[in-house]
């Protein structure tokens, strides 16, 4: 039987980890490939690691195959919509499948009908998936982690990536460390998870001391007018710049700590990697 990998859709899957394979290795080994693998053609598109280790150890497998779908898209629509359902798939991953197949359907649906083009008294309808709130409904996520998952895809280093996909550091936190150069998330990733945590910590604290402060509420009774020279005037007019301007430099100071801590330990690994090489 002739089997055809699809590398595009097998990027779909999120690799198993070494202990996962591992684990389904000795089951196939010890009870078989009990499900059958899922064809589109001679395409698979449901149970590549049980097919490459039965391959490996010459294990018989079934397959059968799904003569529902017309196109590549289908398939990737499907198969999106069969990890989603898996509660194995973490949060990250699925946000990343639920926002592929926003990319899908968007490009699978119609322009937009414009409000000037709209019949008289209807709305124009909105294509499907085309809101952060039902992209986040179709990930189980909320909105907010929805778009840390966009700033991460678009700006953290594959280092980083992988990092928040093995669920060394959390998608709040990598959202955050992504803001840094790309040489130091990948300095950051290389420290480690304690590291990782740190950086997060002290962005979010650089962030929230260089923030502008609110003004403080002020109650005045709309009985009493108001004549400039009341005893909480001159407090509500000033503002704690040199307090907030301290914590920056605090945040800022702890941020560039953590950055040489990041480069001694890339140092450290580079001297062992010439002792080890002499």
């Amino acid at each position: 039987m002739n089997i055809t990998i699809n590398q595009v859709l097998q990027s779909y899957i999120d690799p198993l980890t070494a202990s996962e394979y591992a684990a389904l290795e000795r089951s196939l080994l010890a009870e078989g490939c009990r499900d059958a693998l899922v064809l589109w053609n001679d395409v698979l598109i449901d149970g590549h690691n049980r097919y490459a280790i039965c391959r490996q150890h010459g294990i018989e497998f079934k397959t059968i195959q799904n003569t529902s779908f017309t196109s590549l898209d289908d398939v990737m629509l499907w198969m999106i919509d069969n990890h989603l359902a898996r509660r194995s798939v973490s949060d990250f991953q699925r946000g990343v499948l639920a926002l592929r197949k926003k990319e899908i359907v968007a490009a699978r649906s119609p322009a937009p009908v414009s409000a000037q083009d709209a019949p008289d008294g209807e709305n124009a309808p909105k294509p499907p998936m085309s809101t952060r709130e039902e992209v986040a409904k179709a990930a189980r996520l909320s909105s907010n982690q929805i778009s840390q998952i966009e700033k991460i895809q678009k700006a953290a280093s594959p280092e980083l990536v992988e990092a928040v996909r093995s669920g060394t550091i959390s998608i709040n936190a990598a959202a955050t460390v992504a803001s840094l150069p790309p040489e130091e998330q990948v300095a950051a990733v290389a420290g480690g998870k304690k590291l990782l945590r740190q950086a997060a910590k002290e962005i979010r604290e650089q962030r929230a001391a260089t923030r502008t402060p609110r003004e403080p509420k002020v109650h005045v009774s709309q009985d009493t007018p108001e004549t400039g020279n009341e005893p909480w005037a001159d407090n509500a007019a000033q503002a704690p710049t040199e307090t907030e301007r301290l914590r920056g430099e605090i945040a800022s100071l702890k941020q560039r700590n953590a950055q040489l801590q990041a480069e001694n330990i890339e140092l450290n690994q580079r001297i062992a990697a010439l002792i080890d090489a002499s």
